[in-house]
């Protein structure tokens, strides 16, 4: 990314401990710190794809209700404040660096990962700024994640469960989806969209074992059917919505003053950049989205494809796409493109390690190119596009490309 990070001293020192999932470092951490996570109630999203999107409507949905909404999500995309979002606005980058600064003796001696150290963190900025009500998106899986030490979590929400990180949380949806049901406790009303029948089966097995009431919902109907106008684009977004919509309505039920008029606001207000993000560059359009991975890759699959009924099209398109060498690539490349396209692959900064065009070349009948010279020329070549062209597949390369596009209206 472009310019230096000014988080990085502070980060680096944990780096090393990579992924550890697990609560007791934080929780003791937390303790002592005064308990700041005991100052403020929280919801809890969880779920594969969809969980950032979910995340911040509801922070949308409570901000126009008039609540003190805290928002807490991951990644960032190009600064580590983006993950810390306060009642007004994102936490400020020295108000960050003094709460990492001062948190450096007491990470060091409970052996914080990066995640449990910036979670610590953004604990003691929702406290410090009287938030009354902290949206936590989980970072991974759900059972062991430091999100989950909140201790009064009172509405659980799910986005889509698919497969991903199968390293950290097993090969199979079961699997997976059983690591993502660990969140659901008895005092909570939990929520869900549609999930494939094995992630449904384990919700549904862990909600009744704890006696957690478990909230099925459908995806809201298009505007034009009478659903509601939503600030996120995409069909897929509509399932997002429902469950956004069900954890609002939930936080009603336990008192908190949220009425149809701010659930409609929040919808038509909620932004979530490099999700299906539309954007010129020399005035010429393109797409932008962080699918990383196949439930991603064929949310944005679809969504080209409905693109393509409404405009007549069909034509090939051009792709610009970086992959992390963790990811099922050939799946996503499958999933995505079609015959005719053209494509580069681009390599991701330096730090993460991603697949090169050769290496992908066996997985696809299309030719693939390596993208060569700067980004700058990269966009030029991949606007000059019949159809709608995207650049995707990691949120790295988003990242690099959002600070040198225009957004549309």
């Amino acid at each position: 990314m472009p310019g230096r990070d000014p988080f990085s001293e502070l980060i680096a020192p944990f780096s090393r401990r990579g992924v550890d999932l697990g609560l007791e470092r934080l929780q003791t951490a937390l303790a002592d710190m005064g308990h700041p996570e005991r100052r403020f109630a929280a919801v809890q999203v969880a779920g594969t794809n969809g969980k950032g999107s979910i995340s911040t409507m509801l922070q949308a949905i409570a901000t126009a209700a008039g609540i003190r909404c805290g928002l807490y999500t991951s990644p960032h995309l190009l600064s580590w404040c983006e993950r810390i979002r306060l009642p007004d606005g994102l936490i400020r980058e020295g108000e960050l660096q003094r709460l990492l600064a001062g948190l450096q003796p007491l990470a060091l001696r409970h052996n914080l990962t990066p995640f449990e150290l910036i979670t610590a963190a953004a604990m003691q900025a929702f406290a410090d700024a009287g938030v009354e009500l902290a949206v936590l998106e989980v970072g991974l899986g759900g059972r062991l994640d430091a999100t989950t030490v909140h201790p009064d979590r009172q509405v659980l929400a799910f986005a889509s469960i698919g497969l991903d990180h199968t390293e950290h949380l097993g090969p199979t949806i079961s699997a997976i989806a059983g690591e993502k049901a660990g969140v659901l406790h008895a005092t909570a009303i939990a929520v869900s969209g549609p999930q494939t029948a094995e992630a449904a089966q384990a919700l549904n097995q862990q909600a009744k074992r704890i006696g957690c009431p478990l909230r099925w919902v459908d995806p809201l109907p298009e505007p034009e059917a009478g659903g509601p106008q939503l600030g996120l684009r995409g069909t897929l977004q509509r399932r997002n919505a429902a469950v956004a919509v069900g954890a609002a309505e939930a936080l009603a039920e336990r008192g908190w003053p949220i009425s149809a008029t701010a659930i409609q606001q929040g919808l038509q207000q909620a932004r979530w950049p490099g999700r299906l993000d539309q954007r010129l560059f020399a005035g010429r359009p393109l797409l932008v989205d962080g699918a990383h991975n196949p439930p991603a890759a064929a949310a944005l699959r679809q969504e080209l494809d409905q693109l393509d009924r409404q405009s007549a099209g069909g034509q090939p398109r051009r792709w610009l796409i970086g992959i992390q060498r963790h990811k099922d690539a050939a799946q996503l490349l499958n999933t995505l493109l079609r015959a005719g396209d053209d494509v580069r692959v681009i390599a991701l900064p330096a730090e993460h390690s991603s697949w090169s065009a050769a290496e992908l070349q066996e997985t696809t009948e299309l030719v693939l190119q390596q993208a060569r010279g700067g980004l700058h020329e990269q966009l030029e070549w991949l606007v000059d596009s019949a159809a709608l062209p995207v650049a995707c597949g990691s949120l790295y390369l988003v990242a690099e490309l959002l600070p040198l596009l225009d957004a549309t209206n």
